[in-house]
């Protein structure tokens, strides 16, 4: 599934792409992927501006005056801009032509497994964060109210592994499995340590190293999951840097202790008992 390093890089390969662009058309060839498709969303986005693109931890927001458009890739979906003469296939559901300079260009969204989500949250309907899907979020990891201090206090009394504290999303969003098994490693963190026996010490480490880890993976253009590939193409290259993820019986790179691999809440998890403490 994209995390969010992955997501973020798509944002900025759409940007260009679409803001400021006025919508000519909207195309969807299935009722929905996930939920339905919102009725009448063609009729809603025409000729409407495009006003600016965001990401709420793994949702990639279209902005309008009017509302946004919230996209979820899923498990398999990725996001492509196109000249409007490419035939869509069988996996493309969901296609957003804007204007261009030269011409309309199109936002194609293929989806093979259909986990993922094209939904919109009228501006009438209040604040973005009160939709079903990003109400409850924790802070953005990127953001400046993300720090050592908001885990300590977050943690307090919570005896799950500290892996699966950072997963739930409700202290912070976005650092998905990938990626907080590269931070855990980056701040020697046994990922099985209660979350409420980690002290603000290590908890600086540990936020400061979950910062790093995405902005490095970020200019890296994310991860060559098995099904995603960026807004140009591309493969992301940021596997090659792991330490720890997918490297079960591999040497550590730092002591040459082999690479463990666990199950935390059915989830992989990888780790060096030698590095993490």
């Amino acid at each position: 599934m994209p995390e969010l390093p992955e997501v973020e890089v798509t944002r900025r390969g759409v940007a260009p792409h679409i803001e400021g662009r006025a919508v000519r058309e909207v195309v969807l060839r299935r009722a929905g992927l996930r939920w339905p498709f919102p009725a009448l969303l063609p009729e809603i986005l025409a000729d409407r501006t495009v006003a600016a693109t965001g990401r709420r931890g793994k949702y990639l927001l279209v902005e309008f005056e009017h509302g946004t458009l919230i996209i979820h890739l899923g498990m398999s979906g990725h996001l492509r801009v196109l000249p409007p003469d490419v035939p869509a296939q069988k996996h493309d559901h969901f296609d957003l032509v804007v204007d261009g300079p030269q011409g309309p260009q199109v936002l194609r969204m293929t989806d093979p497994r259909r986990f993922g989500a094209v939904l919109w949250h009228p501006k009438e309907e209040g604040e973005l964060d009160s939709h079903m899907l990003l109400r409850g979020l924790g802070v953005e990891p990127l953001a400046p109210g993300f720090t050592g201090e908001l885990l300590y206090r977050k943690t307090r009394g919570r005896s799950v592994a500290v892996k699966s504290a950072l997963l739930a999303g409700d202290i912070v969003v976005g650092v998905g499995n990938i990626y907080c098994s590269e931070s855990l490693f980056r701040a020697g963190i046994n990922p099985k340590t209660p979350a409420g026996r980690i002290g603000r010490a290590r908890y600086d480490k540990l936020a400061q190293a979950i910062r790093d880890v995405l902005a490095e993976a970020i200019v890296q253009g994310g991860s060559t999951l098995r099904d995603f590939i960026a807004v140009n193409g591309q493969s992301g290259y940021f596997q090659q840097s792991y330490f720890v993820y997918d490297r079960t019986g591999l040497p550590c790179r730092v002591c040459g202790a082999p690479i463990r691999q666990i199950k935390q809440g059915q989830r992989s998890t990888f780790y060096c008992v030698n590095c993490q403490k």
